[in-house]
């Protein structure tokens, strides 16, 4: 879906460029990822279902909606809390995000960092959930 609503005048790679920022950014224990949670520790970020054009301008532009998910998985929960809170707060205070392929508008946390997993191994992962707003060509 995201592909679909995304591949407008050019190749929108929003996930690639916040990736990046905030693997700039931040000092992490480990770096962010686009993709999937690993078999070991990982952090990481995909899209979740939801996104949507808002509104389309006579020029061709678009304004987009996008749901996101940050995941991490580690056997350390204090690890797993200071990264996804420290992730939050600077999700939480982008003001910017520079890219050619869209027009930053802004960005919303939808779900502070919480649990969803629990093993017999001791693996947690944590995640949190935000909607950033843009505009494409």
């Amino acid at each position: 879906m995201e592909k679909s609503i995304l591949k407008g005048g050019g190749n929108l790679n929003f996930i690639e460029t916040i990736t990046e920022k905030i693997n700039s950014d931040l000092v992490l224990p480990v770096s962010i990822k686009k993709g999937y949670l690993d078999v070991g520790e990982s952090l990481v970020m995909y899209p979740l279902p939801g996104g949507q054009k808002v509104r389309e301008y006579m020029d061709g532009a678009k304004d987009i909606s996008l749901n996101y998910e940050i995941a991490m998985k580690s056997q350390n929960p204090e690890l797993l809390g200071d990264s996804l809170w420290q992730i939050s707060d600077f999700i939480e205070n982008l003001n910017n995000l520079e890219s050619n392929d869209f027009t930053f508008n802004s960005i919303q946390i939808t779900n502070k960092p919480y649990i969803t997993q629990a093993d017999e191994q001791s693996w947690l992962v944590f995640v949190l959930d935000f909607e950033a707003k843009i505009t494409t060509d």
